[in-house]
Formats: C-alpha cells, structure tokens, sequence
C-alpha cells in the first residue's frame, strides 16, 4: 500500500543503502533470529492464534490513537506496509513473546533472587561538573546552604537536561549505574549531599531522594525474560552460522 506519489526503490538500492549505513549485519541477523524463533516454536508447537492478534492490534490503534478504520488505513500506508505486513508483524513479535516465556519463565524467579541487590532502585539527583575544585565549591556552598542542591544543580551542571530538571536524574536500578557510584549512592543516607566522586574527567555530587527495595515487579520480569531469551537466540545463531560455516556477509549478499 505504498502511495503512488512515491518514487520506485529496486532492491539492490535497498541492499546497497543498508550497506552504505552499515545496517546489512544487523538485518541479515535479524532475519536469521525470526528463523530461529519460527523453528524453535514450530519444534514446541507454539502458534500465535487470530484473536491474540486482534487483541495486540487494538492495543497499538489505541497507543497511536487510530480510532477509524480509515486512519489506521493511512497509518499503515505511511509505514508503506499492507494490512497483512502489520498482521505477520504482529504475530512474528507475538511469537517471539510467547517462546521466550515458553524457555525462561520457570526461571526468572531464582534469576531474581540470586540478583536481588542489583534491582535494587535509587531516586537520584546529581550534578555533574568537569573540575574538581568546582566541584568542592558547589559541595561547601550546599553544605553551608549558601544556596540549595537544585539551585547549585540549575546553575552548574553540564548537561543541559539535567539542569533544567535541577539534579533529577530518575528513578535508577543499581545495575545501571557504574559500579564505582552504585558503591558510594547505596551507601548514603538519603537527603545526604554526598562529597564529589570522579568518573573518567567529570566529577559527580550525589543526592539520594528515596532507595526503592527489590522487587519482581511485571517490568522486571520482562526484562529478565527479554535478557535470557536475548542471549539464548545468540548463542543458536552462533551455532547456527558455526555449524553451517555461514559467515555474516560484508558484501553482496
């Protein structure tokens, strides 16, 4: 359903586009991940049924806001794909859902609980400056609350974002954040303006709002079953391009 006031692209322009943009692997990867998961679900008997794809479609109209039939009609000739297209599209992502909880979810609980610390969360603010004798400055005025943490954080810090979210830094797992400074914020009181700790050339004042306690939330599940399942399709593609003597092609494919 592609509009007709859109010029004719022939495949080798595609093929050669993706390659001018060193997008090729991951296509090619991404193509042999679906085979993978097509295999492995029809070897388990896993289908994807046409109601569960009715339900994940109204689900996306209502996320874009596609309350007609004729705006979903022209949302999907903006993505230059038929009606059919988005429905496979669908049932390959409904697939691929379905086969990772079908391999990993007797599994995320015991990940959970070996991992526990690391989901732990921190409500942080932060201020960031390249020197040290800044950052001590900033450090002693809050201290001696010549001005306040937001103020200092407003004024000084390098990001642009960040300063106009005064420190606000986000609601953090301790997995994300370097593990030099995971030490130092897991360790401090909360409200406690902690002294300046360098990463690389910057220098980092610390303030905790709120530790949140591990939890397997439904957002941490899926993101265990997401990484699991992640790591299991490399290793069959690995596998896969092994065992068949298969390099990933840098050229004409």
């Amino acid at each position: 359903m592609v509009s007709h006031l859109i010029p004719a692209v022939q495949l080798e322009e595609i093929v050669n586009c993706l390659k001018d943009n060193l997008q090729l692997k991951k296509i090619y990867q991404d193509i042999l991940y679906q085979k993978i998961i097509r295999q492995k679900s029809a070897e388990m008997n896993l289908i994807v049924t046409s109601e569960e794809i009715q339900i994940e479609a109204d689900k996306i109209r209502r996320e874009k806001q596609l309350e007609k039939a004729a705006d979903t009609l022209a949302w999907l000739n903006e993505q230059m794909i038929t009606a059919d297209e988005w429905e496979s599209g669908i049932r390959d992502n409904l697939l691929r859902q379905k086969l990772a909880k079908t391999l990993f979810a007797q599994d995320v609980d015991n990940f959970f609980n070996q991992n526990k610390l690391n989901f732990e969360q921190v409500l942080l603010y932060q201020i960031v400056v390249p020197y040290e004798k800044l950052a001590l400055e900033i450090f002693y005025q809050i201290e001696e609350e010549e001005m306040s943490f937001y103020q200092a954080a407003h004024l000084y810090d390098i990001d642009e974002k960040r300063r106009y979210q005064c420190g606000y830094e986000g609601k953090l797992y301790r997995f994300n954040i370097k593990p030099d400074l995971a030490s130092v914020i897991f360790s401090a009181k909360t409200k406690e303006v902690i002294l300046p700790v360098k990463t690389n050339q910057e220098y980092h004042i610390l303030m905790v709002e709120e530790f949140i306690p591990a939890e397997l939330t439904s957002e941490v599940y899926d993101e265990i079953i997401n990484n699991m399942f992640d790591e299991w399709l490399a290793s069959e593609l690995n596998y896969l391009l092994h065992d068949s003597e298969q390099p990933i092609p840098t050229t004409d494919p």
